[in-house]
């Protein structure tokens, strides 16, 4: 176990229809009766607006709710005596009355209404408003809260009218409902239409990591309805001290034996980490962090590896890709209602989905972080080969993309790891690459197949003898064994197939991003010739997958590029376990794309942070120790960044590195002191990013 001063060494590296249905019986019984007030509406600003308000609960004899041992009653005559309820919003329209003791208003799933301190779906209220009252209803079965013998009981919707109809009654007193801090001061700067928008923009991260590979495979949630307590929780196969987690023990630690904290909220002993592979790190609040500090687009590609999850022994979802897509955008789309609930109401909230770079525009204007949508996944549309032979064809590919365009994804990665009927992938090195040429075969029935490479760019080295790859053939069926490649560069055989050329000419159709990340270098290098021929902008490296050669052919057109979030400083001399050389640095891999770019067009850098995709993020600067980054610090348009508190951990950049997404603008502030010199430019760069991205996006569809 480490504690959070000590960091690792780096390693390779997801009830509308049964409340409707209630709603519906509520109506109809008023209807059909006659009895009692008229029937509740659906939630509207009123009911919205509730959101992290303060109230009491009072019946509508007149009596105020009251806590006592057992649960509630509803006997008390004074709202100063009656319970405070801090109202948290669980989704717009939902919410959980949290009491001063910590305790929530919660039903047992029957007719019994209970105080609990767990957050849990049983404390999730569907509130409506009828005329200056409100219904509440157990979002999980649709029963009505009412009044029964001076307590709270639960009834079937609608069938005790008075006794089902409460006010809520503001007042003071309060306990705060926990959550994550922000520790921002100030509001995101406001553009003009039409005006340049100054920000950063990540163009590479998996924020709905936790419905990838079955489901299971990923701990904590991006947001939970039930709060930040029900989202940050470990994984129940990691328990009780981290031992069971074989695949985070091994991608994290490099050692299948080793424990962690699991406890998560509010503590974080052991995670998030920088190095921490398989917990969540895009707590929404901690994307709040980074908006506040600075980001402007946020691109957040669903992500899937059919392979991977039907290897992985526990799943809730589907091992389909296409579907794991579906799950992800739905899971997206909730987030942003979450985020609209939290603020009081449809559209209040920062989070703001966007499909075209007018929309973008807009939502930059309106001080709010615009978040495009991307997918990354090994077999799109089904696309998957076998044995040589492709599984689809060009209609698949047709309708596959109408149906990403029509879930807003605009960004689109065409391989990922393995080899597809689309074309050739680039290589993985070491270790992981070991693991994912063996799911090359598992997926394809062939091993990567190499040639020496013809000109200047190269894939990843292949994997040859390597440390620890004998744990992994247990994995091939019996009787086959690993190749062995030739040493020096080696490239993919695999270039761009004629599926995967429609594939591109699909994209340019639509008005998409083609991401060239991850071909392999014959398929990147045919997909940028089919791209020159019809000087086509549309096209991003966006996570430092792609040969550093080809930012020149895509600055030429007018592309974009990021760097994956990594280091700042280059590492010298040579790996002590490995004995290859270290990676460069993204100051300096920065200084060297900035030469490539094009003077025709508008300049500016990104970043890809790949969070949550099995890539380690930055550790602390080298030098962190003795130069830190100081707290409070002021970000490039004046917002005030202090360190960022979370339960009872407080993060630090100069320690952790970047834990977790709010690290994200601390990590950028720290490229003035590690850029020396270039401090200065390389922040007015990467603040040029969201318009340089904009500009590119507004080629495209033009």
């Amino acid at each position: 176990m480490r504690s959070i001063s000590r960091l690792r060494g780096r390693r390779p590296g997801g009830v509308v229809a049964l409340l409707t249905t209630s709603l519906l019986a509520t109506t109809l019984l008023v209807a059909v009766t006659g009895v009692g007030t008229a029937a509740p509406s659906a939630p509207d600003n009123t009911v919205y607006q509730l959101a992290n308000g303060c109230y009491a609960v009072q019946s509508a004899s007149g009596d105020f709710v009251r806590r006592d041992a057992a649960g509630y009653r509803t006997d008390q005559v004074s709202v100063d005596e009656a319970e405070g309820f801090r109202l948290h919003a669980a989704q717009l329209g939902r919410f959980m009355l949290y009491g001063t003791d910590g305790s929530m208003l919660a039903h047992d799933g029957a007719d019994a209404v209970v105080a609990t301190a767990v957050a849990t779906p049983l404390t999730d209220w569907t509130v409506m408003s009828s005329d200056e009252n409100f219904v509440l209803t157990a979002t999980t079965n649709g029963r009505q809260l009412v009044t029964r013998d001076a307590s709270l009981a639960m009834a079937e919707p609608g069938s005790q009218p008075d006794a089902g109809s409460f006010t809520l009654v503001p007042r003071t007193g309060c306990a705060d409902f926990p959550e994550s801090e922000v520790n921002a001061t100030g509001n995101p700067t406001e553009i003009g239409l039409g005006g340049e928008v100054r920000g950063f923009i990540d163009t590479h991260v998996h924020m709905n990591a936790s419905e990838f590979m079955g489901g299971n495979l990923h701990c904590g949630r991006p947001f939970d309805p039930q709060g930040v307590t029900a989202a940050l929780v470990d994984c129940p196969d990691h328990q009780p001290n981290g031992m069971p987690a074989l695949l985070e023990n091994v991608l994290s630690y490099g050692n299948p034996f080793e424990t962690h904290d699991t406890t998560g909220w509010p503590t974080f002993a052991d995670w998030p980490a920088q190095d921490s592979l398989t917990h969540e790190q895009t707590y929404y609040k901690w994307v709040e962090r980074a908006w506040r500090g600075g980001l402007r687009i946020f691109t957040n590609l669903f992500v899937a590896n059919r392979i991977l999850c039907e290897l992985h022994p526990s799943k809730r979802n589907p091992c389909d890709e296409m579907e794991t897509v579906r799950i992800q955008a739905e899971q997206t789309r909730e987030l942003e209602d979450y985020i609209d609930a939290q603020y009081g109401g449809p559209g209040r909230g920062w989070f703001r989905i966007v499909s075209s770079p007018a929309e973008a525009r807009q939502v930059a204007a309106d001080g709010k972080l615009a978040v495009t949508l991307g997918v990354e996944i090994s077999e799109p549309f089904g696309c998957s080969l076998r044995n040589g032979v492709a599984q689809c064809d060009e209609n698949d590919i047709d309708r596959g993309l109408d149906e990403l365009y029509d879930l807003g994804v605009r960004q689109m990665i065409v391989t990922h790891k393995f080899d597809n009927a689309l074309g050739g992938t680039r290589f993985d090195g070491g270790i992981t690459g070991v693991a994912v040429n063996i799911g090359n075969y598992l997926g394809t029935g062939e091993f990567w197949q190499s040639e020496p490479c013809q000109g200047i760019a190269e894939d990843n080295e292949l994997p040859t003898k390597v440390d620890g790859a004998q744990n992994l053939i247990g994995m091939l069926p019996l009787g086959v064994t690993l190749p062995v490649y030739p040493a020096g560069p080696q490239c993919n055989t695999r270039g761009l197939s004629s599926l995967g050329e429609h594939m591109i000419r699909g994209l340019m159709d639509r008005g998409m991003i083609v991401d060239i990340d991850h071909l392999s270098v014959k398929a990147a290098d045919e997909a940028l010739t089919i791209l020159e021929a019809a000087q086509y902008s549309g096209v991003v490296s966006s996570h430092s997958w792609s040969d550093p050669s080809y930012y020149k052919r895509i600055y030429a057109l007018g592309g974009f590029v990021a760097l994956y979030a990594g280091q700042l400083e280059s590492s010298d001399g040579t790996s002590e376990t490995d004995g290859k050389p270290k990676e460069k640095g993204f100051i300096q891999a920065w200084r060297e794309a900035r030469e490539m770019r094009s003077d025709d067009y508008y300049f500016g850098f990104g970043y890809g942070a790949d969070t949550n995709g099995f890539g380690p993020q930055a550790a602390p600067r080298g030098d962190a120790d003795v130069n830190p980054l100081q707290y409070p610090y002021t970000a490039f348009d004046g917002t005030v960044m202090d360190k960022q508190h979370a339960g009872t951990r407080v993060f630090d950049v100069n320690t952790d590195g970047v834990a977790q997404y709010g690290l994200i603008p601390d990590w950028i502030a720290d490229m003035r002191i590690a850029g020396g010199p270039d401090g200065d430019a390389i922040i007015d760069d990467m603040s040029r990013g969201a318009e340089a991205y904009l500009q590119m996006w507004e080629r495209a569809r033009n």
